[in-house]
C-alpha cells in the first residue's frame, strides 16, 4: 500500500514538473513572438491612408520653415485665395519654341515693315474715343484688338502670361507680354477690381484686357490718349461737364459726357456745370 502511494505521488510530481516546463516554454514563445512582432512594426512602412486618417490629417500639425508648427486649418484660413497654379496647367511646348513666360526673343531686333507701322501709329478716330463720368478719356479694348488684327493679321499676335495672378481682397493683377510675329514687343501688368469672389473669372479677363491696352502704348497705338494737350483739346471740343442728380439718393455731383450723348442711369442731368 505504501509502495502504491509512493508511485502515485512520484507520478503527480513528474506531471507537475512537465506542466510547469510546458508553461515556461509557451511563455518563452509568446515573449519571443511579441518581440519579433514589435521589431517588424517598427521597421514596417507606413500603413495606407484610409478615409478616417485622411480626414484627421486635415487637423495635423505642419512644420514651418522657421522651425515652428502650425495646423493645416490655420494655414488654409490664413490664405485669402489659393495659388493660381492649382488651376493654371503648364503648357507642354516643343523644344524649338520660346518660353514666352520668360523670353525676350526678338526685342528691338528690327522695326516692323512700313505698312504695319502705318496702321499702328495712325491717328485715332475721335468717334471711337469714350469718356468716363469722372472725365477720363479712353479707347475701348476691342478697338486695340482690331488695330492689332489689321496690322499683324488674326493669329499674328498674342498675349503671353509672365507669371501667376496676384489676388488681394478686392483686386487682381497679372503680368502679360505682347508677342507679334514671333517677337517680344512689350510687357505690362494689367489689373481689375472686383467686389465678390464669384466675379473673379470676369475680373481676370478684365485684367488681361487692361494689360493689352498698356502694352499697345509701346507700339504707338492711340498714343494721343496719354498726351495732355490732346486730352484738353478733345474734352473741349467733344465733351461737356454737367450737373447730375442721383435718382435714388437725390445727391448732386459734376459728371462728364460726350456732347451727343446723355447720362446713364441712375443719374439725371439737371444743368450745365
Amino acid at each position: 500500500m505504501h509502495a502504491l502511494n509512493r508511485l502515485y505521488t512520484t507520478s503527480l510530481r513528474q506531471q507537475t514538473i512537465y506542466l510547469r516546463s510546458s508553461a515556461l516554454k509557451t511563455a518563452a514563445r509568446s515573449v519571443a513572438t511579441t518581440r519579433i512582432v514589435k521589431i517588424r512594426k517598427e521597421t514596417n512602412v507606413q500603413a495606407p491612408v484610409t478615409k478616417d486618417s485622411s480626414s484627421s490629417s486635415q487637423n495635423s500639425r505642419v512644420e514651418t520653415t522657421n522651425g515652428g508648427t502650425t495646423t493645416a486649418a490655420e494655414t488654409s484660413e490664413s490664405s485669402y485665395f489659393p495659388s493660381t497654379d492649382q488651376f493654371d496647367n503648364p503648357i507642354q511646348e516643343p523644344e524649338e519654341s520660346h518660353n514666352w513666360s520668360t523670353s525676350f526673343h526678338g526685342l528691338s531686333t528690327q522695326p516692323f515693315p512700313a505698312e504695319v507701322a502705318d496702321v499702328l501709329i495712325q491717328p485715332i478716330n475721335p468717334e471711337d474715343v469714350e469718356i468716363k463720368p469722372d472725365g477720363l478719356i479712353y479707347l475701348p479694348e476691342i478697338k486695340y484688338r482690331r488695330i492689332l488684327n489689321k496690322a499683324f493679321g488674326p493669329g499674328g499676335w498674342g498675349l503671353a502670361p509672365r507669371g501667376e495672378h496676384s489676388i488681394s481682397a478686392k483686386n487682381i493683377s497679372r503680368e502679360y507680354a505682347l508677342v507679334c510675329h514671333g517677337r517680344f514687343v512689350s510687357q505690362a501688368r494689367g489689373e481689375q477690381d472686383f467686389f465678390d469672389i464669384t466675379g473673379l473669372p470676369t475680373a481676370s479677363e478684365g485684367c488681361k484686357s487692361n494689360a493689352l491696352m498698356r502694352c499697345c502704348k509701346d507700339l504707338g497705338i492711340a498714343s494721343e490718349l496719354w498726351d495732355p494737350v490732346f486730352i484738353r483739346k478733345y474734352k473741349k471740343k467733344y465733351c461737356v461737364e454737367v450737373w447730375a442728380e442721383h435718382v435714388m439718393t437725390k445727391k448732386k455731383k459734376k459728371l462728364w459726357r460726350k456732347k451727343d450723348e446723355s447720362l446713364d442711369y441712375p443719374f439725371k442731368e439737371t444743368g450745365m456745370a
